[in-house]
């Protein structure tokens, strides 16, 4: 029995053949695998690449458009079927694009706008484009403004696209008085009582201001202005859309009355820049337009304290109306994202520019309030004013901002090559230029 129960603890000790091709195998399967592994690893280890590259962002220009994204919520890729891609621009209305992409040998065609839909919507945030050039190791970045990117939707192309936008996606815009009285109840329900007493004291200051104009219109009518010259200046100031002038006056100061621009009961909100350099301080870029930095010099050297907020509240006042554009223009909201303008000021710019509900200001009020920035520009500038700085705060090229300046009256003199814009009186306009009907 007992030399049995050895040879079975051999047997124990000594495993099978089956067992040891078994285990093997088993090892082969283990080291197969982890080979793949390995391999995986280092063909992703391959594909991976590290590149060194020096970023390079590129401001935004007025001459030059910003780069347009369409992307397609349907998932096709418009490499698949070489696409054809064709952008359109309104002959009047410069800003509204659409954007085309034709599938070749398809009657569908993607269509996408920037004045309809999704790129109406508030930008609650900014989007910029990178492209990196691996031979030069340079990765440059370009902003890309809201109403830049299309949602491309497919249309039947044999389907007319319609002239006129839909007016299901377009509301009916209000007219000033009717947006002034719906403002003016919705601060009566909803705001605090800080913002309610402002708006009384605005009321108050438009009420002021009507009675005003109408008591200067009676004494004009007895004789102190020549009644003709009036009527011609009343008629003008409803069809030009500028601000108020006097084709009569004898001085530049008096053809763009700046009472009847800044009211009185605004300077008091308008002692940003003058408590800035009263107490030592930069007026800086990052909080001011160029126009404003390149001239607060001007501060430091008047003497009389009147004069000093006078000139401090007009670059205050043109500030605010840049940064009200930059606010309602999808290129510049970034800018005027921590601007903050009095709300009293707010209010009259939203009633006087008819913000739509679009958040866009409409064409001919954009062109108004550029307007009302160049004329405060003569002002501050004593009526020689250079167009370079205020045309890039209003991200336009001088070149595109001197018809502005023309059609307020104004003649251009070069003085050390520097194109200056001079306001001479009494004002004359140019002719306005009519297309003749063939």
């Amino acid at each position: 029995m007992a030399k049995l129960k050895e040879n079975k603890n051999i047997q124990d000790q000594n495993p099978s053949k089956a067992d040891v091709v078994g285990e093997e195998s088993k090892r082969v399967d283990d080291d197969t695998q982890n080979q793949e592994i390995d391999h995986e690893a280092k063909s992703n280890k391959k594909n991976k690449e590290n590149h060194t590259v020096t970023m390079e962002t590129i401001a935004e220009n007025p001459n030059n458009i910003s780069p347009i994204v369409g992307y397609f919520p349907s998932g096709y890729d418009p490499l698949s079927n070489k696409s054809v891609t064709k952008l359109y621009k309104n002959v009047k209305r410069n800003n509204r694009l659409q954007l085309v992409v034709s599938p070749n040998g398809s009657q569908v065609d993607f269509v996408g706008t920037n004045y309809s839909g999704e790129a109406t919507s508030a930008q609650l945030c900014t989007y910029s484009l990178g492209v990196l050039d691996k031979e030069t190791q340079t990765l440059k970045i370009v902003p890309i403004a809201a109403n830049k990117i299309i949602r491309l939707e497919p249309r039947v192309r044999e389907s007319e696209v319609p002239e006129t936008e839909d007016p299901e996606t377009v509301k009916q815009e209000l007219t000033e008085e009717e947006r002034y009285e719906k403002m003016k109840i919705l601060t009566q329900m909803y705001s605090s009582k800080k913002s309610i007493l402002q708006a009384r004291k605005l009321d108050s200051l438009r009420q002021q201001e009507d009675t005003g104009n109408q008591e200067e219109f009676d004494k004009n009518i007895a004789g102190a202005i020549n009644k003709e010259a009036l009527e011609v200046a009343v008629i003008t100031d409803n069809a030009r859309n500028i601000p108020p002038h006097d084709l009569a006056a004898t001085t530049p100061q008096l053809a763009y009355p700046l009472d009847r621009i800044i009211f009185s009961g605004e300077w008091n909100y308008l002692l940003d820049v003058f408590e800035l350099v009263k107490a030592g301080a930069d007026v800086t870029h990052d909080l001011y337009p160029s126009f404003v930095c390149n001239r607060s010099y001007k501060l430091e050297h008047i003497q009389d304290e009147n004069e000093k907020k006078r000139l401090a509240g007009i670059f205050s006042f043109i500030a605010h109306l840049v940064k009200f554009k930059d606010k309602h223009s999808m290129d510049g909201v970034s800018s005027s994202k921590h601007h903050k303008i009095p709300v009293i000021l707010f209010q009259k710019f939203s009633s006087m520019f008819a913000i739509t509900n679009s958040k866009r200001l409409p064409d001919e009020k954009r062109d108004l309030l550029i307007s009302y920035v160049l004329v405060l520009t003569l002002f501050a500038d004593d009526f020689r004013s250079d167009l370079s700085d205020i045309a890039k705060d209003l991200r336009m090229s001088a070149v595109t901002l001197r018809p502005y300046y023309e059609y307020l009256g104004c003649k251009f003199v070069r003085e050390k090559n520097v194109l200056l814009a001079t306001l001479p009186v009494p004002l004359e306009f140019p002719t306005l230029r009519r297309k003749r009907r063939r």
